[in-house]
């Protein structure tokens, strides 16, 4: 079998199984992405996600990784929405959800499937295998656009010809010479929809993020308190952010989702601020247990909860933030003294 031919089989076999996109790339680095990563930990625009920094090395290249790697398998799972992602930002008394988040914990999906690839792959043609998902440090972005899954967008994340802003993203390094496919040519052309849509201003150039003021940072990787001047632009988003994706115009290619797993949960499309303000450590785990949003605990999304409320401006958010204030955790009690605050300026 032809290194082609065995491309060609494992491409079949891994959309057989559930992949929605499936590329191939060697696993030698790239100067441009691994300068690009060097520069970005430098101007300190990963903020306070120090695994960044400390795993810059290993991240620069998959043979960095794992010397014995020859080629790549980038593949990637369909998650695109059935309904407008941005319609709940106009429901003040809602927290929105990122869309990744609404369903199971895709790592769970992913991995199970991975594996499976790779298992078969080694039955079948021989070699070693490692499977990778974004907890592993491995710039899975550049690599996905290096197989021809998609391109960069300006927003930074993968934008695909069939699947939008909306694919999640796995990889199998194998020491097997496998055929490689062409990388997907940029076409984002003039738009900038996605800079011009983010609240925070954190895609200040095109195709660069700082990572320090964005919603997704910051109300899933932030520990801390938030600064007073982006609370006031993120509106009533709970766990990330869906704005720069939503907007992309390669979205209207694309078709919902299949994987039931990626559905979302009734809960997470629309939960009630007055209810997540309610929440103690029992009540968060058995709300968001098997959710990616399990990670964040409960003490960051009540912090989140009460930026919302605040933003909400809403006086009768009042008898779910006051109690707030004496809350065991510093970071809750900080963030409800600015939610009254906000929702008292607005009430006077």
């Amino acid at each position: 079998m032809t290194p082609r031919q065995l491309t060609e089989n494992i491409r079949t076999h891994a959309l057989s199984i559930g992949f929605d996109a499936v590329g191939f790339t060697d696993a030698m680095g790239n100067e441009k992405d691994a300068a690009a990563l060097a520069a970005f930990i430098d101007q300190g625009r990963h903020g306070d996600m120090a695994w960044m920094a400390d795993t810059m090395d290993r991240r620069s290249s998959p043979t960095a990784l794992w010397p014995e790697a020859r080629s790549v398998i980038a593949l990637g799972m369909s998650y695109v929405p059935r309904t407008d992602p941005l319609a709940i930002l106009g429901q003040p008394d809602r927290g929105a959800v990122s869309v990744y988040a609404q369903g199971r914990d895709y790592h769970d999906i992913i991995k199970k499937r991975l594996k499976a690839l790779a298992r078969w792959l080694v039955e079948t043609h021989g070699g070693e295998v490692k499977v990778f998902i974004d907890t592993a440090p491995v710039m899975e972005k550049p690599l996905a656009s290096r197989a021809g899954l998609g391109w960069q967008g300006k927003h930074t994340n993968m934008v695909s010809r069939k699947f939008g802003s909306w694919l999640f993203l796995g990889e199998v390094f194998t020491t097997l010479d496998l055929a490689t496919d062409a990388p997907e040519p940029d076409h984002c052309g003039s738009c900038d929809k996605c800079q011009t849509a983010c609240p925070t201003g954190a895609l200040d150039e095109a195709y660069r993020m700082d990572a320090t003021k964005c919603i997704s940072y910051l109300t899933i990787e932030h520990k801390n308190h938030l600064p007073s001047d982006l609370m006031e632009k993120m509106g009533n988003h709970l766990y990330g952010c869906d704005d720069c994706l939503a907007v992309c115009p390669w979205n209207k290619f694309a078709t919902p989702a299949k994987e039931e797993a990626f559905l979302p949960r009734a809960e997470m499309t629309a939960p009630r601020l007055a209810d997540l303000l309610n929440l103690d450590d029992a009540g968060f785990r058995e709300v968001f247990s098997g959710s990616p949003i399990k990670r964040t605990g409960r003490d960051r999304m009540v912090r989140n909860a009460l930026v919302a409320a605040g933003n909400s401006e809403n006086p009768d958010m009042l008898p779910k933030i006051r109690p707030l204030l004496n809350d065991p955790a510093e970071i809750v009690r900080h963030t409800a003294h600015w939610a009254e605050k906000r929702v008292m300026n607005r009430e006077g």
